[in-house]
């Protein structure tokens, strides 16, 4: 492997103990060393994938072209070639382009994020104003949010949902003060962490939530640490909870339950297919 991973630098021109040298450098930092005399034949799939990224990092190029880099590697060795990668990113000195369908990937290793769907660029910006601000459901879903359509009241800042229900929700002042001076509605999103909606088994008395809506659980999946309740209500909703919560509640699939949310969760954004222009 180590003449494979010197192949880059010596295409461009390094001689042979440089080369080597360059190959030994990189299969070090990707703790790939045990490799160096190894063939292709003695190597697994995701092996070959971090030998591949040392081979191009070898080259010392002046730009970075990325294509699922970390696809083919199981969760210990993605998590700890990730954070190698990261760091000599944030000492290259040229552009680099990569291309992944893993959200967190992208979250961890972009500056800023291009989202393509069906074709078509629908959003982009940093991570921190995509993840908090999705354009569509499909980006909603990259990066864990209940995203809602609707027309908000700027007077009263209630949304009325295109999938029925309203909700009472936080708007920031810029988009309240442009909203104001032309219409007194605008088309809006509302983003809703799951993490942020309270799940119940009758009306919540105590607390005083803004928004509270019924539904029927449709399905409970475990997410690490959690489980992702999903809702069949108006709107519908995902809910994470915890696994003694849902011990707790009773919960399974046709319990009737009743779900609220604060107003201070929301976030009510001028939706990107109105006034989005990528």
């Amino acid at each position: 492997m180590r003449d494979n991973v010197a192949y880059a630098p010596r295409v461009h021109g390094a001689g042979r103990r440089q080369a080597r040298a360059a190959a030994d450098t990189w299969l070090e930092r990707l703790d790939l060393t045990a490799l160096a005399t190894r063939r292709p034949h003695q190597i697994s799939g995701g092996q070959a994938q971090q030998v591949a990224l040392a081979r191009a990092l070898a080259a010392d190029p002046s730009f970075l072209l990325l294509d699922e880099p970390l696809s083919a590697l199981d969760a210990k060795t993605r998590l700890e070639v990730r954070a190698h990668l990261r760091s000599h990113l944030d000492q290259f000195p040229g552009p680099v382009l990569i291309i992944t369908h893993d959200p967190l990937e992208a979250m961890i290793m972009a500056d800023r994020l291009v989202v393509i769907e069906n074709g078509r660029v629908v959003q982009q910006g940093s991570p921190a104003q995509v993840a908090s601000q999705p354009a569509t459901q499909y980006v909603a879903r990259l990066v864990g949010l209940n995203l809602y359509t609707g027309t908000l009241d700027v007077a009263t800042r209630r949304v009325f949902l295109d999938a029925g229900g309203t909700f009472t929700v936080t708007v920031g002042d810029d988009d309240a003060a442009s909203a104001r001076e032309g219409q007194p509605t605008l088309p809006v999103l509302v983003g809703l962490r799951p993490s942020a909606i309270s799940i119940h088994t009758a009306r919540p008395a105590q607390a005083s939530p803004r928004n509270v809506w019924q539904g029927t659980v449709v399905a409970l999946e475990l997410f690490a640490d959690r489980v992702r309740v999903q809702v069949d209500a108006t709107p519908p909703a995902l809910v994470d909870i915890s696994s003694a919560a849902v011990g707790d509640l009773g919960l399974r699939p046709g319990t009737s339950v009743c779900l609220s949310a604060k107003a201070t969760e929301t976030e009510a954004y001028p939706d990107p297919g109105t006034y989005y222009k990528p």
